[in-house]
């Protein structure tokens, strides 16, 4: 006869971390081995923060099998009635759970796994593209990274936002985005590859594969990138990936800036990192502008000059200044500073959708 779940006393005195740990420990143990035993997990804890009669707040720490090495962490609340649990979810403002959707339904490609409680057929089609996704990313950047993507699809936007913990404003308008997984360690953290379902289906195949290979690129180079990294050249980098070998002209990539180029309006400047914040006018141009100069230093200075170049940045650390640090690190590698690289990329932005190309 199986045994009983631990309970504990109904009383704020008597719920001692002595006496939650083991309750909290079997409730680990037996999503573990039931409902959430598909994902295989790794490691699956709970650390309780704070308490009361009735509710206990706690830290789950949480690893999936062969793609984390280090776990995810998320703030959890838990409702206990005759002193066991009787319900979870999500702490006030934390991320949500791939589990707190729906049946998370993993599906697994040969570098990667897919979750959530969209139909099978998106799941089986999106993990082809992170298959894909690897393949192209590991060709730029190399076998540094771990080559292997945790991707979480759900079902609505609003689920989306669920598992960001963010404002539903915030996103609307993203197929896609990464994220560092809470509580992971800044130098290797549990990335998932969240997709907004909403905006994602009404991108064309092209498009698809775009996203699913620019979020690659930012785990894969997720070591190298620190606060004080451009966000001109992280999303630059991650774009100038995503486009690579598609066959699509610099007009069918930045068609925003083309229109902004044939009305008179030129770039003064790269983009700041306020151009790429959510709903700032000109995101677009901003990520367009972007791919167009990492694009310059790849076919000016080769390929491997722009993975150089964007590793030398993230290891010259904050310095002086960031713009002091941008402008040495090209002078190194490029053999000119910052003022002429913004000058020779703003004659390229006019050479790629001018109206004259």
């Amino acid at each position: 006869m199986p045994r009983p779940a631990p309970t504990v006393e109904a009383s704020p005195r008597a719920l001692t971390v002595a006496r939650l740990t083991p309750l909290l420990a079997a409730r680990a143990q037996a999503l573990r081995d039931g409902e959430l035993a598909q994902l295989r997990l790794a490691q699956l804890d709970y650390r309780p923060t704070s308490w009361d009669a009735h509710t206990v707040t706690a830290e789950l720490s949480y690893r999936l099998a062969g793609f984390d090495d280090y776990p995810a962490v998320l703030h959890r609340r838990l409702t206990l009635t005759d002193g066991a649990v009787s319900g979870e979810g999500a702490a006030p403002g934390s991320a949500a759970a791939p589990w707190d959707l729906g049946n998370p339904t993993p599906v697994r490609g040969a570098h990667c796994v897919v979750l959530g409680p969209a139909d099978q057929g998106e799941l089986t089609l999106l993990a082809t593209l992170a298959d894909q996704a690897v393949a192209t990313v590991s060709a730029v950047w190399g076998n540094a990274w771990a080559g292997r993507l945790v991707v979480q699809l759900p079902t609505t936007e609003a689920q989306f936002t669920q598992l960001l913990g963010a404002d539903p404003r915030t996103y609307s308008d993203i197929a896609a985005v990464t994220s560092a997984a809470a509580g992971a360690p800044l130098h290797n953290p549990a990335d998932r590859v969240l997709v907004n379902p909403d905006g994602f289906r009404e991108l064309s195949a092209f498009g698809r594969h775009a996203v699913i290979t620019h979020e690659s690129t930012h785990v894969a180079t997720r070591a190298d990138t620190h606060p004080w990294t451009p966000l001109w050249l992280s999303e630059g980098v991650a774009d100038y990936t995503g486009y690579l070998n598609t066959g699509h002209t610099a007009r069918q990539i930045a068609p925003e800036l083309t229109e902004d180029v044939a009305a008179g309006k030129l770039p003064t400047a790269l983009p700041t990192d306020a151009d790429f914040s959510a709903g700032a006018t000109g995101i677009a141009q901003a990520y367009e502008l972007s791919w167009l100069a990492c694009n310059l230093i790849a076919t000016d200075h080769g390929q491997q000059s722009l993975v150089d170049v964007y590793r030398a940045v993230g290891a010259a650390g904050p310095g002086a200044g960031r713009e002091q640090q941008l402008d040495r690190v090209l002078g190194e590698h490029l053999g000119y500073g910052l003022a002429e690289f913004t000058k020779r990329w703003i004659a390229e932005v006019v050479r790629q959708v001018g109206p004259d190309n």
